[in-house]
């Protein structure tokens, strides 16, 4: 098989040791880079352009579920979560095909994911793979949540607004709908029927189409920069050119995205 770029993300060194000793065993292996918390590796994610993203979902501060929600759908790498999560985590799993390892880790388990990861890369592009991801997140907040707030949390935005609202996003969130001022938004990026809309470090799911949110946002601050990516042009604050074409933008907030060669020139012109 051709060589598989990979990053390895724990918080637990011995572990992170351990899986680097698992991995070094298998053929085609390229372990890229490694970081202890989800901070460092939505940095290495944007730098180094993994194929493969062992990620452990409990770390302090930013955990594996925020790191997936925080990267860019249009440069997602694939993802393994390593886990020693409840059943419902498991199960949403499952419903939809995301790969996992259960800790503790065992050898011929992480090389079957690997497997798995190489098929995959084979048949599905880069904008198919957040998307059951992000289903699996959205479910097991929704499983976890209290029955009383599930009954009014589909996650849908509130369309229906009145005058003063109308440069305002409401989502709803567990059964809080959450008022977001479009200057807050930092980037939108879309996950088949999911938006993930960041803003001020949070990231809120929304069940919506990428036309449809375009229609809702002000074309004047808001920019495509790939063909999944929006970005508010008022949160950029540097502009990186990349060596194979396009370039990298830093936001405020310090998430770098990538412009693609197709948007490279309209970017260019905003920023002149």
């Amino acid at each position: 098989m051709s060589t598989l770029k990979m990053i390895l993300v724990d918080d637990e060194p011995l572990a992170l040791d351990f899986l680097r000793s698992i991995l070094s065993k298998i053929e085609g292996i390229e372990i890229v880079g490694q970081c202890k918390n989800g901070r460092e590796a939505i940095k290495l994610v944007a730098e180094l352009d993994p194929d493969l993203l062992f990620l452990d979902i409990q770390m302090p501060g930013i955990n594996g579920f925020e790191v997936v929600k925080a990267l860019q759908s249009d440069t997602m790498p694939m993802v393994v979560f390593a886990t020693a999560f409840n059943q419902y985590a498991i199960d949403a799993f499952d419903l939809h095909a995301v790969d996992y390892i259960l800790k503790p880790l065992d050898p011929e388990r992480v090389k079957r994911a690997v497997m798995r990861a190489v098929e995959r890369l084979q048949v599905q592009d880069i904008e198919g793979r957040k998307s059951p991801l992000i289903g699996a997140i959205d479910d097991i907040a929704s499983r976890l949540a209290v029955d009383s707030q599930a009954a009014d949390s589909d996650g849908r935005e509130v369309r229906e607004l009145p005058e003063g609202m109308k440069r305002k996003l409401l989502i709803r969130d567990s059964g809080v709908i959450k008022v977001i001022p479009f200057d807050d938004i930092d980037w939108v990026d879309a996950a088949g029927d999911y938006m993930c809309v960041h803003a001020l470090g949070e990231t809120h799911i929304v069940r919506s189409t990428l036309r449809e949110l375009m229609g809702r946002l002000d074309d004047k601050s808001f920019a495509r920069i790939h063909r999944s990516t929006i970005v508010n042009i008022e949160r950029v604050v540097a502009i990186t050119p990349l060596q194979k074409g396009g370039s990298l933008l830093h936001l405020a907030e310090g998430q770098p995205l990538k412009v693609s060669r197709n948007y490279r020139e309209s970017i260019r012109q905003l920023f002149k």
